[in-house]
């Protein structure tokens, strides 16, 4: 099978993961606070049929695959009714927080793997290589890899795409989280116009803003990287 093939198809895996674990965050965070509409809806589970929406999480990471950005997207908007929360504000910045904060455990999670799988018989060549294939550093070598290979590369495109997804995420653009934690604090005409910016804002990213996402996404990722190869 095509190098590409296995790799795209390992991220698609990843991907639908970090989907289910950011939306999953948000509907159960929700419940814990007072809200159970999401819970009623079935939306506090891993299953990707509750969670996957055909642009976000299919056509955005094709795109991004085509143009060579950071594998990003979103899934089906969880459902919140914020009059069941206590604390208003409090309540529905948690739950706006919840999503990307998962996908931070989750980066947090494959990186401590990635550590202990290093230490293991044949391991350092399998996470080196893994990085070496995910980075598309040229010269590496896919043969006779060790069998502990496609588990590092499996972890390491977790840290990979959870950490894109995490930072994507708290971008205030609508529709994305971080605008809905903004938006809180906007008086009511910049809430307006803010309100009004909608997907227009978030395309326009989509076609000119892959370097700022990867500007943002750098100095994270470069101390995954770090921690990675000296623990």
């Amino acid at each position: 099978m095509n190098q590409q093939v296995v790799l795209i198809a390992f991220q698609a895996v990843v991907l639908v993961f970090a989907f289910c674990i950011h939306e999953c965050a948000h509907a159960w965070t929700a419940w814990r606070l007072g809200d159970p509409t999401a819970r009623m809806l079935g939306r506090v589970t891993l299953n990707p049929a509750k969670h996957l929406d055909p642009i976000g999480s299919v056509l955005l990471p094709l795109i991004a695959v085509f143009y060579n950005l950071p594998l990003i997207g979103w899934a089906k908007p969880t459902p919140v009714t914020s009059r069941n929360f206590r604390n208003y504000r409090r309540d529905d910045i948690l739950t706006t927080v919840a999503g990307p904060l998962s996908n931070l455990l989750v980066a947090l999670a494959c990186l401590i793997g990635l550590v202990l799988l290093k230490h293991t018989p044949g391991g350092q060549i399998a996470v080196a290589s893994a990085v070496g294939l995910a980075l598309r550093i040229p010269g590496i070598s896919t043969l006779n890899l060790p069998t502990l290979f496609p588990i590092a590369l499996l972890l390491y495109f977790g840290i990979l795409i959870n950490l894109a997804l995490f930072v994507f995420n708290l971008i205030p653009i609508p529709p994305l989280d971080g605008s809905h934690v903004l938006r809180h604090y906007l008086p009511a005409r910049a809430l307006a116009i803010y309100d009004r910016m909608g997907m227009f804002s978030l395309i326009l990213f989509f076609l000119v803003g892959g370097r700022v996402l990867g500007f943002l996404l750098a100095p994270l990722q470069n101390t995954f990287n770090s921690l990675l190869f000296s623990l």
